[in-house]
């Protein structure tokens, strides 16, 4: 029932609206009611009155049941109009409230629960909300008028007509909830198979590549078809459900129809009851079909409403992991001191990621964090803007603990390259100015330049204005890589953190970036997660991690004269890189000295 109320109290946000539908479904309900009442007056006074008085009161008659469905229909008009303005309103507060609560929630939030099903409750989960405010609560309630008052209606005609009518419209009312249950159950599963459909079709569309790559069409084709055979039963039973539903409501309905007239005909001869209130009840019964028949519907909407409002619900409600706190003041002049005392960190208590971590980065020092795969360094770096919180100590700039200052100033001093570069789609010109949408394109030529984008932009056709395919498709690893700096780049940051930067471009490449980055870092605390070994050599600190902790610290040269884990990792990853280096500034020096 919670979840009922609150799907309620969303069109209470519309209350002038909601008041205006109410008499609509009054005003359509009770001229309805009141058609077989004026139908029964006109035959009975037709017969009863002298001939030459009859075609005015016939006259009077249809004038009465004429403007009584005039009125029906304006009525109706207006509760259709005025439910599906609340459903779709409704439905567009929902939407917006659902994205924007999945923007403010935290990294883990997202680690832990699939794109597909989000984007199943954010369209089909709303939608059914959407059915539930048109069908499920104005339309139900205009049910209850037409069924509560055709019954009393049919009573104050003859109480025993209405008695023998009973039991049929009982058995029609069983039927139809009985169906319904059955299609409540099969309606769950069916949602449920959209949304693993929705799954196997939003990773199928987004690992496109690597589908190909691995010759793997055939096995993805057979999980799509697994899913959509499996969505397709559950339709066929509730379709099935509903073609045995109907026909068997309508038989037992024409049945009741039958012995009403049978049995009416007695209550005639009887002097018990008029021609007119006979043919009045037929009327009425006929009434009484529509809202016994779609009594499943609106239970089926309704129950629909029940599981996507959970679903909703349970993404409005879930609480991020990095909360702001109420007293938190923004950030300004960041100087860049950025301090790690005893940090640790944990997804979840039975698998501790870091563990006693401590770093001192000053004012425009460079921070290299090198490591095997698993040891944390991404981790450390995201720990930074707060996309997950230390479990353990605390992390602080210029002094400050970086929870007691505004997620928004946090984030504003500090940019990011993260490793899995993902880019919109729009222009080049767009997506290097995604975090700075006011910059001028002086600006933007000049991080493109920084990052050693521009001169490939102006081969493009169409220059800072080609179009970027989904996740930048139309562009290689490399080029990626590089607008994701230039992206960067323009925000100016006090904090910079290259997460693996450079690991998608090839030495020249590379080569061409350090240098841009090496201007660019100056005067900016930098953190660098790098592979390459001209990255490493900038360091002011190198912090070597392994299994969550920092088991060695200090520059190239005094790691390597230590013997140790550095060591080890500098001969297995790094030697041959220092080789080619040497080779290729021997081969620069020998040019330039044949040049002089």
């Amino acid at each position: 029932m919670s979840t009922y109320l609150r799907l309620y109290t969303l069109i209470l946000a519309y209350k002038h609206r909601v008041i205006w539908a109410w008499l609509c479904v009054l005003g359509s309900g009770s001229f309805l009611l009141v058609s077989p009442k004026l139908v029964s007056w006109a035959i009975d006074y037709g017969i009863r009155t002298p001939h030459e008085r009859r075609w005015l009161v016939l006259t009077i008659a249809a004038v009465a049941v004429f403007a009584a469905a005039g009125l029906r229909s304006l009525a109706q008009f207006g509760q259709q109009f005025l439910g599906q303005w609340l459903a779709q309103h409704v439905a567009y507060d929902l939407r917006n409230a659902i994205y924007n609560r999945l923007q403010n929630l935290s990294f883990a939030y997202h680690d832990t629960h699939q794109t597909g099903q989000l984007m199943s409750r954010a369209t089909q989960d709303v939608e059914a909300v959407q059915q539930f405010i048109q069908m499920g609560i104005l339309r139900a309630v205009y049910f209850a008028i037409l069924l509560l008052g055709a019954l009393g209606l049919m009573f104050w005609s003859s109480w025993r007509l209405t008695l023998v009518g009973l039991p049929f419209l009982a058995v029609i009312a069983v039927s139809s909830g009985y169906f319904s249950m059955r299609l409540r159950a099969t309606w769950g599963r069916v949602q449920e198979g959209l949304a693993r459909l929705t799954i196997v079709l939003q990773e199928n569309l987004s690992g496109a590549r690597v589908v190909k790559s691995f010759g793997r069409e055939d096995m993805e084709i057979k999980k799509f078809n697994k899913e959509a055979e499996a969505l397709f039963v559950d339709s066929y039973d509730s379709t099935r459900l509903q073609s045995i539903a109907v026909p068997t409501m309508t038989g037992i309905w024409m049945l009741a129809m039958a012995v009403t007239i049978w049995f009416g005909g007695h209550e005639i001869l009887a002097g018990r009851l008029s021609q007119g209130d006979l043919a009045g009840f037929a009327l009425y019964l006929t009434l009484l079909q529509q809202p016994l028949r779609n009594l499943g519907q609106v239970v089926n909407v309704t129950a629909r409403a029940s599981s996507a409002g959970q679903r909703i619900f349970e993404i409005l409600d879930a609480e991020s992991a990095v909360k702001e706190a109420p007293t938190a003041v923004h950030l300004e002049k960041v100087t860049g001191h950025v301090l790690f005392e005893n940090v640790a960190f944990a997804y979840n208590r039975r698998a501790p990621v870091l563990k006693n971590i401590n770093i001192n980065a000053q004012p425009g020092q460079v921070i290299a964090l090198l490591g095997p795969t698993g040891s944390g360094k991404s981790t450390v770096v995201n720990l930074l803007p707060r996309f997950y919180d230390v479990t353990e100590g605390r992390i602080t700039i210029d002094g400050r603990d970086i929870r007691e200052m505004t997620i928004a100033s946090l984030r504003q001093c500090m940019a990011i390259v993260q490793q899995d570069v993902f880019l919109f789609s729009g222009t080049v010109r767009d997506n290097i100015a995604y975090g700075a949408p006011g910059a001028t394109q002086e600006q933007i030529e000049h991080v493109a330049k920084a990052a050693r984008m521009h001169d490939f932009i102006l081969t493009l056709k169409d220059g800072y204005d080609t179009w970027v395919g989904e996740r930048g498709l139309t562009l290689s690893g490399g080029q990626k890589q590089r607008v994701s700096i230039a992206r960067t780049l323009l925000l100016n940051p006090a904090i910079l953190v290259l997460d693996d930067s450079t690991s998608s471009v090839d030495t020249e490449t590379e080569y061409l970036i350090q240098q841009a980055l090496q201007e660019v870092m100056k005067g900016r605390t930098t953190f660098v997660i790098a592979q390459r070994l001209r990255t490493i050599k900038l360091a002011d600190q190198i912090l070597v991690l392994n299994r969550g902790q920092i088991v060695e610290h200090g520059r190239h040269d005094e790691l390597l004269s230590m013997n140790g884990f550095y060591r080890r990792i500098y001969d297995l990853e790094l030697r041959d890189q220092e080789e080619a280096l040497n080779k290729s500034h021997g081969k620069a020096q020998t040019q330039q000295a044949g040049v002089h």
